[in-house]
């Protein structure tokens, strides 16, 4: 510890390995943003038309991300 500070030391792969992982969750987290902010918009009367077009959606989920924006 030096001047009350504790550190912590890691190799330069490990390091690089950290900082590729926090950047590449950190892209994945705006690019669904961007992909959620770009969905249009469907009002229930057009959905319902889909609906009696296509039949309702299926109930299984694959995966559920939800984002704020």
């Amino acid at each position: 510890m030096a001047n009350g500070q504790a550190t912590i030391s890691f190799n330069e792969q490990k390091l690089k390995m950290l900082i590729k992982d926090s950047v590449r969750e950190g892209i994945k987290a705006e690019v669904f943003k961007l992909r959620a902010a770009f969905l249009p918009y469907v009002d229930d009367t057009e959905q319902k038309e889909i609906e009696k077009k296509y039949g309702k959606p299926s109930r299984k989920v694959a995966k559920t991300y939800e984002y704020a924006i």
